[in-house]
C-alpha cells in the first residue's frame, strides 16, 4: 500500500490505472477507522479493481471547533488495519491540497440536508460536499462507499453526484454495530466508561418506538414516549428524536410510506447519531454486526 500526500501524485498512479482499463473504489474517512470502516473496504474490493482509502480531516465539516480539536489522528494504526485488505493507496492530503491559498468555493446541497444534522451543525453538510466532491474528483472514483449510519450524509451525497454529473457511483452498505448494538463510530473512542455503558441504550430506545409506531401507536406519542425513555438513563441532551422519510427526508406524523426513524444525542460531550428504516408495511432490523450486501 502505497502512501501518497499530493494529489498530483495520485493522479500519475490513477492516470497509469485508466490506460489499463481498471476501476477505482474509493472510502472517503476521516481516520481512528473501526470495523465500519473497515466493512466498506472489503465491499470495495470486491467490487473494483483498485482501492483508495482517503483520510483528511476536514475542517470545513466541524460547527464545533472544540469537536475538531478533539477528533481522533491515528494514522499509523490505520494504516496497519487496512494491511490486510490489499489497499492500493492511502491518500492522506495535506490541507493545502484540499483548500490551497485563495480556495472560494463552497458547494451547498439544499433539500435533503436540512434538518436533522443540518439544522443542529450549521454549515456541516456544505463542508461535507465540498470536500466529497473535491476527493472524487481528485482520486477519479468509479464507486464510492458510505455507511446508512450516516443516512443524511448519504442522501446529500447522492443529491451532489446526481446534480454535478459525478461519474461516481455512490454505493450504500448497512450500518455495522458493536455486539452491544452501539453503531460504530471513530467518536465512540472518546467515550468514559460509564457513557459507553449507557450509549447502546440509544439503539434499543429506537428500536421500541419503532416497533410502536409499527404497532400503531401515533407517531407523535411514541416520540414523546422515547424522550422520556432517553432522558430515565440519563441521556439529556437530546439533539433530535424525528420521523422523516426516505429517501427524501420529509418529516413526518404519520408512517404511511418507506420511512426512517432518526435519532442524534450527547453523551460525555460527545455526539452520537443512529437511524432505524421502517415501513408502512414492514419492519426491518439488521441484527447487531449483521452485513449484508451494499446497494
Amino acid at each position: 500500500m502505497k502512501i501518497i500526500r499530493r494529489k498530483s501524485d495520485l493522479r500519475a498512479v490513477t492516470s497509469a490505472w485508466r490506460r489499463s482499463g481498471e476501476t477505482i473504489g474509493v472510502v472517503l474517512t476521516m481516520g481512528a477507522l473501526h470495523s465500519g470502516h473497515l466493512s466498506l473496504v472489503g465491499t470495495a474490493r470486491d467490487r473494483a479493481d483498485r482501492v483508495i482509502v482517503t483520510i483528511f480531516v476536514n475542517p470545513r465539516q466541524f460547527d464545533n471547533p472544540e469537536d475538531l480539536v478533539n477528533y481522533p489522528r491515528t494514522e499509523e494504526s490505520d494504516a496497519e488495519k487496512l494491511a490486510p485488505f490489499d489497499v492500493d493507496i492511502l491518500y492522506v492530503p495535506n490541507p493545502e491540497e484540499i483548500y490551497p491559498d485563495g480556495f472560494a468555493t463552497t458547494i451547498t446541497v439544499s433539500g435533503v440536508s436540512g434538518g436533522l444534522c443540518g439544522g443542529t451543525r450549521p454549515g456541516h453538510f456544505d463542508g461535507v460536499a465540498t470536500v466529497v466532491t473535491k476527493l472524487l474528483l481528485q482520486t477519479d472514483a468509479d464507486f464510492t462507499f458510505f455507511g446508512e449510519k450516516d443516512y443524511q450524509q448519504l442522501q446529500v451525497v447522492r443529491r451532489l453526484a446526481t446534480d454535478l454529473d459525478l461519474n461516481t457511483e455512490i454505493v450504500a452498505c448497512p450500518t455495522v454495530r458493536e455486539e452491544d448494538g452501539l453503531a460504530m463510530s471513530s467518536r465512540n473512542l472518546r467515550l468514559n466508561p460509564e457513557a459507553r455503558a449507557a450509549a447502546p441504550l440509544i439503539r434499543r430506545i429506537l428500536t421500541s418506538t419503532a416497533v410502536a409506531i409499527k404497532n400503531g401507536t401515533p407517531v407523535p406519542e411514541a416520540l414523546a414516549t422515547a424522550r422520556q425513555e432517553l432522558t430515565s438513563v440519563g441521556i439529556n441532551d437530546i439533539d433530535y428524536l424525528e420521523l422523516r422519510s426516505e429517501p427524501d427526508l420529509v418529516p413526518l406524523e404519520i408512517a404511511d410510506r418507506p420511512t426512517r426513524l432518526f435519532i442524534a444525542v450527547w453523551l460525555d460531550g460527545v455526539r452520537l447519531i443512529d437511524n432505524l428504516s421502517i415501513t408502512a408495511a414492514r419492519f426491518t432490523l439488521l441484527t447487531d454486526g449483521q452485513k449484508s450486501a451494499c446497494a
